[in-house]
């Protein structure tokens, strides 16, 4: 009689190097016998045709094809009865995600499997460090973000024009981007792997003609503004462009309030993959299934993708899946919390399972979830309910789901769980599931990823029946300063637009001033006076954590006049402010464009 050993070789063991299957009910671990390389052939159960490919099948080849799918009624009966192993079908398969088989493959995996070696895993667990990107980072604003960043144990990172200024500035041991937002080319995407909030404190400079001024201090308290003028870029190239390509640098990285979309059609987005079907015959088994774009079947007449099939416990088998092949670059998902699908269900439990890593015959990271008969729904599956799952095994020493490098995506209709447990929804037969979406989430509540520092006054220059007399001189000289806060109010615009989770902060006039002082938040930019830089910096961070201070827009200033330097005790020091105090007391929508659009509108 031969082994199990013996006959796995002569019948191709690629398939089961290649291949994670996970509808399988097999209570074996991930160690391998010597006399029977995979844990599904320990029983010797498959018929045959499997076990012998020179020319002496006992049992006839399964001859029910993909016509089958064509249709939503199968007439034919489903059986349990040991039928042919469909060999065309199994190549045909392996050819889709593979390619022609390799005999290095296939004495690779016996070397490995008589070696009693583990399959190799995912790749070991990243760093989860999240970053917070500082940009404008040696300017007033920005050093002190970067200081209180640090001191509160945040990692950090800075993107600055200057290394060597930034060294002396932050410090030795900051990371550093060296990139300038007026310059695309200059922000590799690359750069930026890691980062999930972004503050920008980058600004246009604007200082006083040369010998203007003989007190600077004055100048740099804001108390006095002389004849000022444009330092350096444009506020178009600072303001308007920079933030284009800024937003376009980092988008990907922190994630858009909507969600990332992985597969289908949404709106006037789509998105497809290369689905192919990866059923029970690579088990011997003669379950089939396919994948199809139904281009009215969606809710409302919209395309959807339909994964859909006939089950069959015969020959052992119990489960079909589809399965994309490997991404041609892995999807970087960290900014988001989960995978939600929209489908229209049919009462029965499936499995979403994705793939870390290019090898097949590795952990797939796997969530059941049941559906609700003939209602489109949809589902929300946390990244932290996917769990490691190797050949219908839950492996306990796996690393955690990496989700900034996804390369798959499988869906499963299977007749096994994990570790033993059976499917309490699995019924042979036929089967339908149209699948709409698959998208990247972020949970709630939303918090912001990009907090802006623009300027008070940025809508007033065109706003009708203004008195520019009693503005800021930024106000009143918005033109000879090449339209600054014209600019500064389109580069707003691109944030909101832009999808991504916000908050724009409007100071009014900047002081070297310490922070504590009392505040005053307001919206639809009309108030006036100062503000310290350093009270800035400590809205800005407060507003990354506030669901409050999310998609909103605001100016801020303190209490004091003008005319009143505000200073502070060091042996009795104000206490610590609650900003979400004054980001609760805020509303959607308010920007101060409104009263632009109601003129135009009169007009």
């Amino acid at each position: 009689m031969e082994s199990c050993f013996s006959t796995t070789i002569s019948s191709s063991s690629s398939p089961f190097s290649i291949f994670s299957i996970q509808g399988s009910s097999s209570n074996v671990g991930r160690k391998f016998s010597k006399s029977c390389m995979h844990p599904q052939l320990l029983s010797c159960q498959l018929p045959k045709p499997f076990l012998q490919l020179n020319g002496r099948p006992k049992y006839r080849l399964n001859q029910r094809r993909s016509a089958y799918l064509s249709s939503a009624t199968y007439k034919d009966p489903i059986s349990a009865e040991k039928q042919g192993w469909d060999l065309g079908r199994f190549f045909k398969t392996l050819y889709f995600f593979n390619g022609p088989p390799s005999p290095a493959k296939i004495v690779e995996f016996i070397i490995e499997k008589l070696s009693g070696s583990s399959p190799e895993e995912s790749e070991k667990k990243m760093g989860t460090s999240d970053y917070v990107l500082v940009v404008g980072a040696t300017g007033g604003v920005g050093r002190r973000v970067v200081n209180h960043l640090r001191k509160k144990g945040l990692p950090v990172k800075a993107l600055v024009r200057n290394e060597e200024k930034a060294r002396k500035m932050l410090g030795p041991d900051i990371e550093l981007i060296v990139g300038d937002i007026t310059k695309e080319s200059t922000l590799v995407a690359q750069y930026f792997k890691g980062v999930k909030k972004v503050i920008n404190a980058a600004s246009v400079i604007i200082g006083p003609k040369e010998g203007d001024t003989p007190d600077r201090a004055k100048y740099s308290q804001g108390v006095k503004f002389f004849e000022p003028e444009i330092k350096g870029d444009s506020p178009e190239m600072v303001e308007y462009i920079g933030m284009k390509n800024l937003i376009n640098a980092v988008k990907e990285s922190v994630g858009l309030r909507t969600g990332k979309l992985l597969f289908g059609f949404e709106d006037q987005l789509s998105k497809e993959l290369d689905w192919g079907a990866l059923d029970d015959v690579v088990m011997g088994g003669v379950s089939e299934s396919t994948f199809q774009i139904d281009r009215t079947g969606g809710e409302g007449g919209k395309p959807t993708g339909l994964f859909k099939g006939i089950v069959s416990t015969a020959n052992n088998g119990g489960f079909t899946s589809i399965r994309t092949k490997n991404f041609s670059s892995p999807v970087d998902l960290k900014a988001y919390d989960g995978f939600e699908l929209r489908l229209k269900g049919d009462g029965r439990r499936y499995k979403l399972i994705v793939r870390t890593s290019t090898d097949w015959d590795t952990v797939g990271y796997t969530a059941s979830f049941d559906t609700i008969g003939g209602q489109w729904q949809s589902i929300r599956l946390p990244f932290s309910s996917l769990r490691p799952v190797f050949r219908a095994q839950t492996v306990s020493d796996a690393p955690p789901f990496n989700p900034s490098n996804v390369v798959s995506f499988q869906l499963m209709f299977s007749k096994f769980e994990y570790d033993g447990k059976l499917n309490p929804t699995f019924v042979e037969g036929p089967f339908e599931l149209p699948l709409s979406t698959i998208k990247a989430y972020i949970k709630d509540p939303i918090t912001p990823r990009f907090v802006h520092v623009s300027s008070a006054g940025v809508t007033r220059p065109d706003r009708p029946g203004i008195d520019l007399s009693k503005q800021p001189p930024a106000v009143r000289l918005n033109k000879e300063l090449d339209f600054v806060l014209t600019f500064k109010l389109k580069g707003e615009d691109l944030i909101r637009e832009s999808g991504i989770p916000y908050t724009i902060v409007r100071p009014c006039a900047l002081t070297e001033e310490p922070a504590g002082a009392d505040l005053v938040f307001d919206q639809g930019d009309n108030i006036t006076g100062k503000i310290s830089r350093e009270e800035i910096a400590l809205i800005c961070i407060a507003a990354l954590e506030s669901p409050y201070a999310c998609d909103k827009t605001f100016e801020v200033k303190s209490v004091v006049p003008f005319s009143e330097p505000f200073t502070v005790d060091p042996e009795n020091p104000p206490p610590e402010k609650d900003y979400n105090i004054y980001f609760q007391t805020l509303k959607d929508g308010i920007t101060g464009k409104e009263s632009l659009e109601k003129s135009a509108i009169a007009v």
